[in-house]
């Protein structure tokens, strides 16, 4: 089942912070973010009830393999494309901006394809 774009950012952003910081809370995301700490308890509970992460008694959340293969999927497909388009001659900024969006929705071809075509 292919997950929404906004549960794809949460997974990636538990992610990213996870190994810049180690533990992660939603007060950790809802600030990287710039969502409010509602917003994020509910995507929280919604990623908890599909298997994603999992949240300890002292608020810590861990993602499970599942959302770590997740994760780390939209972060390669970020990166990839971030790489591209800088290669392009996108400023560093647009680049990143704009590999957020299109993360979401470019098929698993495309992003092979790109991947192979900035390795050359």
């Amino acid at each position: 089942m292919r997950l929404q774009e906004s549960a794809e950012m949460y997974l990636e952003t538990i992610y990213v912070l996870s190994i810049k910081t180690g533990n992660v809370r939603s007060i950790d995301v809802a600030e990287h973010m710039g969502y409010s700490k509602p917003s994020v308890s509910r995507a929280v509970s919604l990623l908890k009830k599909g298997g994603y992460l999992t949240m300890a008694k002292d608020g810590v959340l861990t993602l499970t393999d599942e959302g770590v293969k997740t994760a780390k999927s939209v972060f390669e497909r970020h990166n990839v494309l971030t790489t591209f388009l800088k290669k392009l001659g996108v400023s560093d900024e647009t680049a990143a901006q704009d590999a957020c969006k299109i993360e979401h929705v470019i098929s698993n071809e495309t992003i092979e394809a790109i991947k192979t075509f900035t390795q050359k």
